[in-house]
């Protein structure tokens, strides 16, 4: 029944938070179009939110999502992602990696660089970085927020203000269009305003699930990011968007089809 399909959906959900029509389809045994109602109903109660190819579970506005839930979710997409914006980092360079369940993937792809600087109020990146001697650390301080395992408040801001900072690595908990690059804290969404203000190059990394997805507040537009790294193609949309405002997507295909166009460049 109905009824039942739908509270069904909304089980699934609460376990893995990212289910694909597909696979509600599959399991389900129903049309896509009963599938589409049954997403519009939950839609309309606010429980879901649509993203490309799925549903997402909708966050509570008033209350963050535990990170420890948010870290298992999706995790060799993030992983992915972390791996290719590392790929940006150079020697020498000084970068911010925010407070987020995919920036702090990107620590054991820096271990071999040499002269590098990292900045950051991450509880799990300042441990994770620890762990090399050759990567200098510089962590903000502040007070711990807990929901995200970063430090937040005002000396965050005082000290961000006074670094010199080539490269910011920043993540969000879902993005879109008409609302930008957004995030469910408060809190943490000034420090990220002030990382943007920042005359440097400006990373997004997200993850496929986080695309037409809205939180709490904006931080900022998506064209203020140079580059916007992601597991996958998103829809054409943000494709456009991004060639339109001259910024770079970063995807496994567009990766690899640099590869494989350098020998041909050098041929």
């Amino acid at each position: 029944m109905k009824i039942d399909r739908i509270n069904r959906i909304h089980e699934m959900l609460r376990d893995v938070h990212n289910i694909s029509i597909n696979d509600l389809c599959d399991t389900f045994q129903v049309s896509k179009n009963t599938i589409r109602r049954d997403i519009a109903e939950l839609e309309q109660q606010g429980i879901i939110k649509k993203v490309y190819g799925g549903i997402v579970l909708a966050e509570s506005s008033g209350n963050p999502e535990p990170f420890a839930s948010r870290e298992s979710r999706n995790a060799e997409a993030k992983k992915q992602v972390a791996h290719m914006a590392a790929g940006f980092v150079h020697d020498g360079d000084v970068i911010y990696i925010d407070s987020g369940t995919t920036t702090m993937h990107m620590i054991p792809h820096l271990t071999e660089k040499q002269h590098l600087t990292i900045v950051t109020a991450s509880v799990h990146v300042i441990n994770a970085a620890s762990n090399y001697s050759n990567l200098n650390v510089l962590a903000t301080g502040g007070s711990l927020f807990s929901p995200s395992k970063a430090f937040v408040g005002p000396q965050v801001i005082q000290v961000l203000r006074r670094c010199n900072i080539s490269k910011v690595f920043l993540a969000s908990t879902g993005i879109s269009l008409e609302h930008g690059a957004t995030n469910a804290s408060p809190l943490e969404c000034e420090i990220k305003r002030c990382l943007i203000e920042k005359d440097c190059k400006h990373f997004l990394l997200v993850d496929d699930s986080k695309f037409d997805v809205a939180s709490l507040m904006s931080y900022c537009s998506l064209k203020e990011f140079q580059y916007i790294v992601t597991n996958r193609l998103p829809p054409e949309k943000y494709q456009s968007y991004c060639t339109a405002n001259r910024i770079q997507l970063i995807t496994p295909d567009t990766i690899h089809k640099e590869e494989v166009e350098k020998p041909t460049m050098m041929r």
